[in-house]
């Protein structure tokens, strides 16, 4: 695999947000661009959540703090780095390694973007991105559902009582236990749930976050596994990178915030939500930010299936 071919997935990845890594890494080796143990070492990094949920949704949106958020994108994207240098060792013996396939594993045709067929390629782009929104905000709507039968059926306390004895062993507040196990299920719901709670300090609750937005939970793992299907790339590779993301994030960050100053972070009590009229923009703000990063992981996954990588 050239070097620019990376370079590519891990840009893509971490300004266009999930699931566009994962379908870059995917597209590589369907188009004989890498090796099999190449793309799954791509899908263990480059598959990262993007500046417009991490600074928009989460920092502004949720803790009402751009800070919070510049915070947060830069420790997923260290983390994000630090997991690619570790999976450079993944298969380091693989016999197959940097050997490109002559075969397709799929017999497609691309086409090359030009400004004769521009109107085409993007209303081509447009009409079939909203088949994947469905998708991805298919996967959303059904985790935020399970989650809250989980909870209003029991299931769900059983998990958060042992988190929270997790969370005493470490000396951190046990009240996050019921959004670290929805945001598990699914990133947003879980990060907004941390972000209401009162009397929380940012130490306490960004590393918290931090790790949820590493992890990515299984939303967008099943995301993932829909999109890599074709390619038969492992899942083992990137659940275990997204793990190891999760917590070199929580790690980063938790070291930012106790031994320096630079986002000038004060540990205070999160927001209270005790007027309604900001409540109700702020959660309007949420959804129309969210919408708009579907709406833009949708047609970049499109352009790219048309396009030459």
């Amino acid at each position: 695999m050239f070097p620019v071919h990376g370079a590519f997935a891990l840009a893509m990845g971490i300004t266009s947000g999930y699931p566009v890594g994962a379908k870059v890494a995917s597209d590589l080796y369907i188009k004989n661009l890498c090796t099999k143990t190449e793309a799954e070492r791509l899908l263990a990094f480059t598959n990262s959540s993007g500046p417009l949920f991490i600074i928009g949704a989460v920092g502004t949106g949720m803790f009402f703090d751009s800070k919070v958020g510049l915070l947060l994108f830069l420790t997923h994207f260290l983390a994000s780095i630090s997991v690619g240098i570790l999976f450079r060792f993944y298969k380091r013996n693989d016999t197959s390694s940097g050997i490109i396939p002559q075969v397709s594993i799929k017999s497609k045709t691309y086409e090359i973007l030009t400004l004769k067929n521009l109107g085409k390629v993007m209303g081509d782009a447009i009409q079939k991105s909203i088949a994947t929104l469905l998708l991805i905000a298919g996967y959303i709507v059904f985790f935020a559902v399970l989650s809250n039968i989980l909870a209003n059926t029991g299931v769900a306390s059983f998990f958060t009582t042992g988190i929270e004895e997790m969370l005493k062993l470490v000396h951190v507040s046990p009240d996050m236990s019921d959004g670290i196990f929805t945001g598990i299920l699914e990133i947003t719901n879980g990060i907004n749930k941390i972000s209401k709670l009162n009397g929380l300090k940012y130490s306490e609750s960004l590393p918290i976050v931090a790790l949820i937005l590493g992890f990515g939970g299984f939303s967008v793992h099943m995301q993932v596994a829909s999109i890599i299907a074709d390619a038969k790339l492992s899942m083992k590779p990137y659940l275990a990178g997204k793990l190891l993301q999760g917590v070199f994030a929580a790690i980063y960050t938790f070291i930012l915030m106790k031994f320096t100053n630079f986002f000038s972070l004060d540990i205070v009590e999160s927001f209270s939500y005790s007027n309604n009229g900001i409540k109700i923009v702020s959660e309007s703000s949420n959804l129309f930010v969210v919408i708009l990063s579907l709406v833009a992981i949708a047609i970049s996954i499109q352009i790219i299936r048309k396009m030459k990588i």
